[in-house]
């Protein structure tokens, strides 16, 4: 399914959101998602039918998601639906591509299912540019084949040596186990420089933590 390439001044003002604990979408990145729910069901739907956009946000305290309202961070992602399917259960297995990220101005009255939130994008003006450099990729290598070893994950080394800064960092942000709260510092970090940063020492301190432990009970 071929997505539309939005240009900044064309992103909407108002969208649907779907409140997702530890879930992240970053800008170009690729997120699935299995979407069963009847509200989010409808969501997906209404969003084909308009311009097939959706924003990915995290409630601010984990295990609410099946709450009707919990309450939200400000800062989310939006994404436009790349792949869609539908299971003969009903259920829709979907992927988002990230365009931008956005804040929440306001939330929308309560008219439908899902929930709505009026959006801006000002301050995210640079996620329509992709980003190199900044940090040392050294030292994020040597962090990535210590903390993949500690979750027993294999690493296709060829890979990470030809991706790019940018894909580098969104996959690893989005992808690596890291707590919801982190998850969002990585979202709101306002440069692709300060994201590797904050992924390598997230992995850096997992290192440190497994190896202290690991001292203690030798003790």
């Amino acid at each position: 399914m071929a997505t539309k390439t939005l240009r900044f001044d064309e992103l909407p003002r108002t969208i649907p959101v779907f409140p997702l604990t530890g879930v992240l979408l970053l800008p170009r990145g690729r997120l699935p998602l299995n979407i069963f729910e009847p509200r989010y069901l409808k969501m997906v739907k209404d969003a084909r039918a308009g311009a097939g956009l959706i924003g990915m946000i995290q409630p601010v305290k984990a295990d609410t998601d099946m709450d009707d309202r919990p309450e939200i961070y400000r800062v989310g992602c939006l994404g436009a639906i790349a792949e869609y399917s539908e299971t003969k259960d009903g259920r829709l297995h979907i992927s988002l591509a990230g365009v931008c990220r956005f804040d929440i101005v306001d939330e929308m009255p309560a008219r439908k299912l899902y929930r709505e939130v009026l959006a801006s994008y000002a301050p995210y003006r640079a996620d329509f540019e992709v980003a190199s450099g900044g940090f040392d990729r050294k030292r994020l290598a040597r962090a990535i084949e210590g903390f993949f070893k500690l979750r027993n994950l294999k690493v296709d080394w060829s890979a990470v040596a030809k991706a790019p800064d940018d894909a580098l960092v969104s996959a690893l942000a989005m992808m690596c186990p890291f707590a919801p709260s982190e998850k969002q510092a990585l979202l709101e970090a306002p440069s692709l420089g300060e994201r590797a940063e904050i992924v390598t020492t997230l992995m850096e301190m997992a290192l440190a933590s497994r190896h202290s432990s690991a001292a203690t009970t030798r003790q």
